[in-house]
């Protein structure tokens, strides 16, 4: 799973999220080359190869039969 197929199936399956929005994605200061994909199993990690604005370096999670976010308790 690359990070495009990724966002190419949460739009499809989330049509009302924002994540990967122009805006959303200018605000912070990135892009999609930036990131990368884990799979972890019962999810995948999306998560930032560099820092982007404000230093921030963190990943989002996704569930694989949905593609919806998911919050994941460290």
């Amino acid at each position: 799973m690359t990070s495009s197929e990724l966002k190419y199936f949460h739009e499809l399956y989330n049509g009302g999220s924002y994540f990967f929005s122009r805006d959303t994605m200018k605000f912070f200061g990135d892009t999609m080359r930036n990131y990368g994909v884990k799979d972890r199993g019962s999810y995948y990690e999306l998560y930032r190869k560099n820092p982007v604005k404000h230093g921030m370096r963190n990943s989002a999670y996704f569930e694989k039969l949905l593609f919806k976010r998911i919050n994941i308790e460290g």
